[in-house]
């Protein structure tokens, strides 16, 4: 049973080798907007990220249902012959096909991008993987590639290289990868072709680098990470303040003066090393020793009345357990609540699109492994998981 949901991509079928999170993330996407999307998965396993718990919501861990709703699986051994033919004849329904094996598995298995573009030329191939199609078969989990990418040393305190708290590689990847497929689909309508698409983790890293790495390619120098705090706009970052922390940003000079005023520093606003953002990025640490000093005898709450009072970006710094039980988070659809096929109630967080002040929904739950043989595999396979 299918609830109502965005229907932007009807009609258009997906099938989806992926498993873990780079790629399964990047079909959420397609299945949210409407897409059939059919994961194919390992009879003996299934995706590795369905035994990533505990917890666990039913039979599957909440790492697996926070980005496989709205999607039908089956199960097949592509190292079986009939089971091969059985993805084969699936592929030649699709519009898109999406992989994040290692480079080179789908070609050993038999399941080139080439050779599938020859049996369906329509056909848009997505690769996901952590270097890239032609950089070998390393593999590329997200710590790594938060590593290699240099992401880890822009984050955290100063010679103390860290992570992101959210996996930022597997996401991006499959975030690009997902608007690279829809960019593919769109030229077809025009050229009745498809496209095979090469997405790296490490490439997509690298792209975020942004004026992080404008900054190196311009000055040769590579600066140390600023933590909290940013490289070049001053003042603007996480700030302690009597009983937590907020965030500040302050964005020009004038935005400068409203925050002197309302945290009662006149000095600061006609401190001459402080005049202009240049100035006041060369004596940041100064100015944030001045800043240090007024928030330590304030409360949060005081701080971002006075601050919002007078203008100033400013923000308070929350736990992710207050941000998913917020009313506005619930407003803006952000948490949707369903019932898996095993009882089991779940909540998981929405994709953020809203068209016409339509959110995405869950159409159906997780699947189970195989669920869908039975609908989708006309022929006999090796493994046939029906209850």
């Amino acid at each position: 049973m299918t609830a109502p949901g965005l229907a932007l991509l009807g009609g258009v079928r997906v099938v989806d080798f992926t498993q873990a999170l780079s790629g399964p993330y990047c079909t959420l996407m397609l299945a949210d907007l409407g897409a059939d999307v059919v994961k194919v998965e390992n009879p003996k396993r299934g995706d590795d990220a369905r035994h990533w718990g505990p917890p666990f919501v039913g039979p599957d861990a909440a790492y697996f249902v926070s980005v496989n709703r709205n999607k039908r699986s089956v199960a097949l051994d592509l190292k079986q012959p009939e089971d091969l033919q059985a993805a084969l004849d699936l592929i030649a329904t699709a519009d898109v096909v999406v992989e994040n094996w290692r480079p080179g598995t789908a070609a050993r298995l038999g399941l080139a991008p080439d050779r599938l573009r020859t049996m369906n030329p329509k056909l848009t191939v997505c690769s996901i993987s952590g270097f890239g199609q032609d950089q070998g078969t390393r593999t590329g989990y997200d710590q790594i590639l938060q590593g290699t990418s240099g992401v880890m040393s822009i984050t955290g305190p100063p010679g103390a290289p860290t992570k992101w708290g959210v996996p930022i590689g597997d996401i991006a990847s499959g975030m690009f990868a997902a608007t690279a497929i829809v960019a593919a689909l769109h030229e077809r309508e025009s050229t009745g072709v498809g496209r095979i698409i090469d997405i790296a983790m490490q490439d997509s890293l690298v792209s975020m680098l942004t004026h992080h790495a404008a900054r190196y390619l311009a000055s040769g120098v590579a600066e140390p990470s600023v933590h909290n705090m940013h490289a070049t706009i001053a003042p603007y970052g996480m700030y302690e303040v009597a009983d937590g922390f907020i965030n500040m940003c302050v964005g020009n000079d004038s935005q400068f003066l409203r925050m002197c005023e309302a945290l009662d520093r006149p000095d600061l606003a006609v401190d001459e090393r402080f005049a202009t953002n240049p100035l006041r990025v060369t004596y940041a640490a100064e100015l944030n020793q001045e800043l240090a000093r007024s928030f330590g005898t304030i409360t949060v709450d005081h701080a971002l009345e006075a601050l919002h009072r007078a203008g100033v970006p400013s923000g308070p710094v929350r736990h992710i357990s207050h941000v998913l039980d917020d009313e506005a988070t619930g407003d803006r659809a952000m948490v949707m609540e369903f019932t898996g096929d095993s009882g089991a109630r779940a909540r998981v967080v929405n994709t953020p699109w809203k068209f016409d002040g339509l959110a995405p929904v869950v159409r159906m739950p997780p699947p189970r492994l195989g669920q869908h043989n039975h609908e989708l595999i006309a022929r006999h396979v090796t493994h046939d998981p029906r209850p």
